[in-house]
């Protein structure tokens, strides 16, 4: 058998494993994918979820009104609620796959037809921003070309059996996907049971610590490694904690914040309980305790 030929059988052994899992989504006239992974659960990726509404499109182009069972925006995941009859769930991979294996990226059009395109592993461990700026690790980059409405889509391997949901297009024709491992396998089971996950929000906004040695420089300051506070959201938990624009967030909880993802740890960390921030203000250093709130 040749290498086409092989390939054209191995497209069509995980169209045929996992495209009934396969879903399209509608969220008003954005589409987008996703895939069963239990009764009445479809997975896709949260930065598609655009309204409270949607609808599903399954093989043959049956059509299903479903809402969100739970959303977790910061780690792009959700999982929607709908009827989805006696399809069954897709099969997750239970390691992840190596570099240069074959990958198949499935989504569902509008039509009810299913979109399979075939590529490769090639990288692993990689990391993207998610929809509220959080640090997204351990994605896969795959070779798998996706279009329009493939975003929350399934990738597969030979067999069918889940390894990502294809979530960001990057330059190239290179494609990241949210890795299918046990981590993302509880969230989505915790989701499918309507569990939101808790993340602790200053309620403000910050700028770069680049950004803030050019300001402290701009006014003849000395330079700080931090992150500069541009925006203080009025009655949140900065705000009643005394944080002020213009403030250099340098340490959380005793560590040094040279970056959001610092500052974010730091928070996860702390949970719901409070959090010192180390400030400086002009020339000044003080110390401020915050209850984070959620967001």
């Amino acid at each position: 058998m040749g290498v086409l030929e092989e390939l054209e059988e191995a497209t069509a052994g995980a169209a045929a494993k996992a495209g009934p899992a396969t879903v399209g989504l509608r969220f008003g006239w954005r589409p987008a994918s996703g895939v069963v992974i239990a009764r009445d659960r479809v997975l896709t990726c949260a930065h598609a979820v655009r309204r409270d509404d949607v609808t599903a499109i399954f093989a043959g182009g049956r059509r299903q009104a479903g809402r969100p069972a739970a959303v977790d925006a910061a780690g792009d995941l959700a999982v929607i609620a709908v009827e989805t009859g006696d399809l069954p769930a897709v099969e997750w991979r239970e390691s992840e796959p190596g570099l240069g294996r074959p990958v198949f990226a499935l989504a569902r059009l509008g039509d009810g037809g299913l979109r399979v395109t075939a590529g490769a592993v090639s990288a692993v461990g990689r990391s993207f921003r998610g929809p509220r700026g959080r640090r997204i690790a351990g994605s896969i980059e795959h070779t798998a070309a996706v279009a329009r409405g493939s975003a929350g889509g399934p990738l597969v391997d030979a067999d069918g059996r889940l390894v990502g949901l294809s979530t960001v297009r990057l330059d190239g024709g290179l494609v990241l996907a949210l890795a299918a491992d046990a981590d993302l396998r509880a969230r989505a089971d915790a989701l499918g049971r309507g569990e939101a996950p808790v993340r602790r929000t200053l309620g403000g906004g910050v700028g770069s610590s680049r950004a803030a040695r050019r300001m402290r420089r701009a006014v003849g300051l000395p330079e700080r490694n931090g992150l500069l506070v541009r925006e203080v959201g009025a009655g949140g938990p900065a705000a009643a904690a005394g944080v002020e624009p213009g403030d250099l967030i340098v340490t959380a909880a005793g560590r040094p914040v040279a970056s959001i993802d610092d500052l974010h740890a730091a928070l996860d960390d702390a949970g719901a309980g409070e959090i010192v921030l180390g400030l400086v203000r002009g020339d000044a250093d003080r110390e401020v305790v915050v209850t984070a709130g959620e967001g």
